[in-house]
């Protein structure tokens, strides 16, 4: 088990206002009736306003340049089309909406070379459907105002293309007996899977319903109760909004940074200072749009945008190859940790997309432990399937109660299995 004393602080409202369910329900319903499937709160009110045009029909005509190289058809398209997701290249590609050289190919991973000509239309993108489903949820807490779930590793938390069914959206609609809505389908950050933690922007300029300042709210699609996300792989605890003025009071405290987030990571290797705060701006990596990368000093007039974490060491696991590490978030940017962890070197143990990959981890844990355990070490890293990160403590301000309420959930057993392990090799703690 983890080095920390978990608590679970229950706080109900006192004397609350009649209460109607109804209105809970007609919330959610409205607000998923405007829900784009996806957006990234990164974004600028450019890029905000060029997905929306959805890119639907945008022609490409080109041949490809000489001095490419060999490339993959769904990367060379997508670098030649400012700001689409490779995701919505695909599609297009699958759809038969692409020929090389004349002949039309639906794969996606296709190789093009100097000289190909290659003409690309982007196809429509399809309404997608947000149904109930009998999905178990792992409730910490709930009231008339609020909803605290505990998210496990796999669920993506809404709906979007490739991840339509089994979300976190779904199985609330279920748990308040909500109706299936349709929405059109938008972009998302990558083909591979979810946007993160990542507070989300939830309101047009001067147009919060309940007077909040909306000057940074500017996506007026709102999904429904959710006020900030966790990366598909990531576990742990996430608020959900039952109703629109409590929506818009956790969206003011996500704003001054006033909720409490502590995550815990193991990682590859361990930071050359036990301690520190990073705040290094964070933007979309312009040679892999599935990933963030910290970029030093970029955020002004750049895409990339400030993001500032704490991290502590808590433990140095298998000889120092590994280590415990637990993250509080000053702001919240689309994969900040994963992003932070890789800028440090120390990447997430099992994020492939940021560097954490099985045989990085082999080649840290192996020098640094005896030979006997080295079997056993590379059974346990090839079964890791997620990046090794749970929201561990969550707290904020009642939206309605206005008192301080704070839980915390410990990692889940695929977590809790690897950190066992790491620690019978041998385990070091840091004060």
């Amino acid at each position: 088990m983890l080095a920390l004393t978990p608590t679970s602080i229950f706080v109900h409202p006192q004397n609350p206002k009649p209460f109607s369910f109804s209105r809970v329900s007609s919330f959610i319903v409205r607000a998923f009736s405007k829900f784009p499937g996806d957006s990234d709160s990164d974004d600028s009110p450019d890029e905000i306003q060029s997905r929306r045009s959805n890119y639907s029909g945008v022609k490409l005509e080109e041949t490809v340049d000489v001095k490419t190289g060999k490339l993959r058809l769904d990367s060379w398209v997508s670098s030649r089309i400012n700001g689409i997701s490779r995701a919505r290249v695909q599609s297009s590609i699958r759809s038969g909406l692409v020929s090389v050289n004349g002949r039309v190919t639906d794969k996606v991973s296709h190789t093009v070379k100097g000289g190909d000509k290659v003409n690309c239309t982007i196809a429509d993108l399809k309404p997608l459907r947000a149904e109930p489903e009998d999905i178990p949820l792992d409730i910490v807490y709930e009231d008339d105002h609020v909803l605290v779930v505990n998210k496990p590793a796999h669920m993506v938390v809404h709906p979007a293309p490739g991840n339509a069914t089994g979300t976190l959206v779904s199985g609330i609609l279920h748990h308040c007996s909500l109706p299936t809505v349709s929405f059109q389908g938008e972009e998302v950050l990558s083909d591979v899977e979810d946007t993160s933690d990542d507070e989300l922007n939830l309101f047009p300029a001067n147009q919060s319903p309940y007077g909040v300042d909306s000057s940074v709210m500017r996506e007026p699609s709102v999904r429904p109760g959710i006020v900030h996300r966790l990366d598909k792989g990531t576990s742990g605890l996430l608020v959900v909004a039952k109703t629109e003025q409590s929506l818009a009071n956790l969206a003011e405290q996500f704003k001054k940074h006033t909720i409490k987030r502590v995550y815990v990571s193991i990682t590859c290797g361990v930071p050359t200072s036990v301690s520190g705060r990073i705040d290094i701006p964070i933007g979309r990596d312009s040679n892999n749009r599935i990933r963030m990368v910290a970029i030093p000093g970029s955020h002004k007039g750049g895409r990339a945008r400030n993001a500032a974490s704490r991290y502590k060491v808590i433990e140095k696991l298998a000889g120092g190859g590994s280590a415990l590490v637990e993250w509080r978030l000053e702001t919240g940017r689309t994969h900040q940790i994963r992003a932070h962890a890789k800028y440090l070197g120390i990447p997430l143990l099992g994020d492939e997309v940021y560097g954490g990959t099985k045989n990085m981890a082999l080649s840290l844990l192996q020098p640094k432990t005896p030979p006997r355990s080295h079997g056993k070490l590379s059974q346990l890293i090839s079964g890791i399937e997620r990046p090794c990160l749970h929201a561990l403590t969550l707290g904020f301000k009642h939206p309605y109660t206005g008192e301080n309420i704070h839980f915390t959930r410990l990692p889940p057993a695929d977590f809790a299995e690897v950190l066992s392990e790491l620690r019978a090799i041998s385990t070091e703690k840091v004060l």
